[in-house]
């Protein structure tokens, strides 16, 4: 029997990813010296070979240094470079499909073009004193076409769906852009009202007077040029996949819509989707320290050896916003169970998520349902995922940048089991007037739209303006019944400022645990910046805390345990020791060790599982009982080495704290 170690999954991609590159350098190769009659099955291989590379981007994608057998050093480069190397195979194949079809239309015109080559040659005087009108009539146009005010666009040629999500159209085709992305694909929408991306660069302004066959023929002259020459810009957004899904893959919405469960505004949640994609839009990612371009030293976490303490950074955007209400919310139907309502937010320039995406749930009354409130009153601590108080930081400096809010259902529909979230409306706020002053703290009532954030004109329920009268009063009524949602932005005192600048310089969260991340921060500067021997010394750092904080980042109720034990301890301290940092630093490292860091590792706690009422339940107990038992015992020792309880499998990442692989390189909020 063989002794070799089996594969980890991060192996196995890998060497399906070696297996694909020889695929498509041998597919190159054959595509040189073809014969005419060969492209189009050299295609269809290129489009099979596609769709392999991108199964495996997915599977990459899913991967979690968690689920590998055995530790691997540099885990997320690594993981980075395969998805680079992933991409420059999709865009090959890509270009090469489209160079395939485009050789396909030209070869059957090489006939007629050498008729009339005498006549072309005799034109060519004429032409060449043409081409700077022409050049400069081309740029007026793409002057024209990139127009936001210019919504209907014909097709200069015929495109054919690359990957799943885009639009495949005919040329002569009519298409009405809805968004205009700054890589160069758009999402529009044909006449039967199907949407998806379509390349811009198949795309002429469209002319109500009709098109002449001799302008068309112009159009598609570029076209052939694009596909030869530049390539068509590969989609780069690295959250794009989720944003595709959200706006192409509504059946199951259509579905619930058609039962009248929910309103015809409704869609998959966006960020809902972004948050599945991976870590880059959790809160534990954005809480790692990044690194300046030159990846040297760390860009913001710097150390004051005069206070013995890390620099405070002050950032462009760093304020306190408010969750008030949400109104006028339309009710679900009897068909479907909701599980969570909820607000989800984040930094947004209109294109991209600048930050990691928060989630405050929402409390209502049955007599109201309607209305949802945030930061109820409860005895105790109040539960850190209800707490409407947000901290919002970043140092963005873009002109759009806002917090986007997405309010969201988490149900289940009761006829089949099926899971899912919905969002029911979005709104945007600006945080910078066009001159570039902040927006004035103050209350905010902000009309909900419908649709995903990257469609624009869509009502949440269209079935209230369809209602409404024609009168004055009639529209005001409507006015009132529309879903909004009410913040308000917060003015910061001298002491705020103070605490916020010690945090990460991009980072929204729940201000009741700020001082819990303090610490933290506190702590990592320590270790990073003040103990460790050499600056360049790239080794592991035994530390638990750097290890496995960032953690409670994606399990509020963990957080909310912490928060209960430094509570307790905090009561007891006097007066002196309160105004003592370093005694303080220490005392939290014991109530760490003594409340979360064993829980981490507890086979009685059951999974974090997403609007699961049971396991909320089941994991709230045993966090409770443990948390009774440790301030009990002075200490969380008796439990750890009683043979009633038992604990997972030792693993290093328990320990060890490798901020090479945790840092920051590629922040999508800078």
């Amino acid at each position: 029997m063989s002794g070799r170690r089996a594969r980890g999954p991060l192996q196995r991609v890998q060497r399906r990813s070696r297996e694909l590159q020889a695929q498509v350098e041998e597919l190159r190769a054959e595509s040189v010296a073809l014969a005419p009659g060969q492209r189009k099955a050299l295609s269809q291989r290129c489009m099979q070979l596609k769709k392999l590379v991108d199964e495996n981007t997915n599977a990459l994608h899913d991967l979690k240094k968690a689920d590998e057998p055995a530790p691997v050093g540099n885990y997320n480069q690594r993981k980075e470079e395969e998805e680079k190397l992933l991409l420059k195979l999709s865009q090959q194949l890509q270009k090469l499909v489209l160079v395939l079809n485009q050789d396909n239309g030209t070869t059957n015109s090489a006939a007629t073009e050498n008729e009339n080559e005498e006549e072309d040659e005799s034109e060519d005087d004429e032409s060449s004193e043409e081409e700077d009108s022409e050049e400069a009539d081309d740029d007026e146009e793409d002057k024209l076409l990139d127009d936001p005010n210019v919504k209907e666009c014909i097709a200069v040629g015929n495109f054919n769906a690359q990957q799943e999500g885009d639009l495949t159209f005919t040329k002569g085709e009519v298409l009405l852009i809805r968004d205009k992305k700054a890589d160069g694909w758009w999402v529009a929408e044909n006449s039967k009202g199907e949407r998806g991306l379509v390349p811009r660069t198949y795309l002429a302004v469209h002319n109500e007077d009709g098109e002449s066959q001799e302008q068309s023929e112009e159009h598609i002259e570029v076209v052939d040029e694009t596909a030869d020459g530049t390539e068509i810009k590969k989609r780069t957004d690295s959250h794009w996949n989720a944003v595709r899904r959200a706006i192409t893959e509504n059946d199951t919405v259509e579905v619930l819509a058609t039962i009248g469960a929910v309103p015809a505004g409704f869609r998959l949640s966006t960020l809902f989707q972004l948050l599945e994609e991976g870590s880059q839009f959790r809160a534990s990612y954005f809480l790692q320290p990044a690194l300046t371009p030159s990846q040297l030293a760390f860009k913001d976490l710097v150390w004051n050896s005069e206070k013995n303490t890390i620099y405070p950074r002050p950032t462009r955007v760093s304020l306190i916003v408010t969750l008030c209400s949400c109104k006028m919310i339309p009710l679900p139907g009897v068909s479907i169970q909701v599980l969570s309502r909820h607000v989800r937010l984040c930094l947004f320039d209109g294109n991209r998520v600048l930050s990691n995406i928060h989630t405050v749930r929402a409390t209502w009354q049955p007599k109201n349902p309607q209305t949802w409130t945030f930061s109820p009153r409860v005895t105790g601590i109040l539960p850190s995922l209800l707490d409407g108080d947000c901290f919002v930081r970043s140092s963005s400096l873009s002109s759009d940048i806002g917090i986007l809010f997405e309010l969201g259902i988490t149900y289940i529909r009761n006829s089949t089991g099926e899971r899912g979230e919905l969002s029911c409306g979005w709104a945007f706020l600006k945080l910078f007037t066009s001159n570039g002053m902040p927006v004035p703290s103050k209350m905010y009532e902000l009309l909900l739209n419908g649709g995903t954030p990257y469609e624009r004109g869509v009502e949440v329920d269209p079935s209230i303006s369809r209602r409404a009268g024609s009168g004055v009063f009639h529209q005001f009524i409507t006015l009132k019944k529309q879903p909004v949602l009410v913040v308000k932005l917060r003015s910061l005192s001298a002491q705020s400022k103070d605490i916020l600048n010690l945090l990460p310089e991009t980072l929204i969260g729940s201000m009741c645990y700020i001082h819990l991340l303090i610490f933290y921060r506190q702590i990592l500067g320590d270790a990073l910046l003040k103990d460790r021997i050499s600056m360049q010394s790239t080794d592991l750092i035994c530390n638990p805390i750097l290890a496995t904080f960032p953690q409670l980042m994606d399990q509020p109720d963990l957080m909310d345990a912490l928060r209960s034990a430094w509570a307790d301890r905090e009561r007891t301290l006097k007066r002196s020791e309160k105004r003592d940092r370093e005694f303080l630093k220490s005392l939290f490292v014991l109530v760490y060790h003594d409340s979360v860091f064993p829980l981490l590792q507890s086979t009685l706690l059951p999974d974090y599982k997403w609007a699961e009422e049971e396991s909320e339940a089941s994991r709230w107990k045993v966090i409770a009982d443990f948390l009774k038992k440790s301030q009990e015992n002075d200490g969380a020792l008796q439990y750890l080495l009683s043979s009633e309880n038992t604990h997972k499998a030792f693993d290093i990442s328990e320990l060890a704290y490798d901020f090479l692989g945790e840092v920051r390189k590629n922040n999508p909020g800078v």
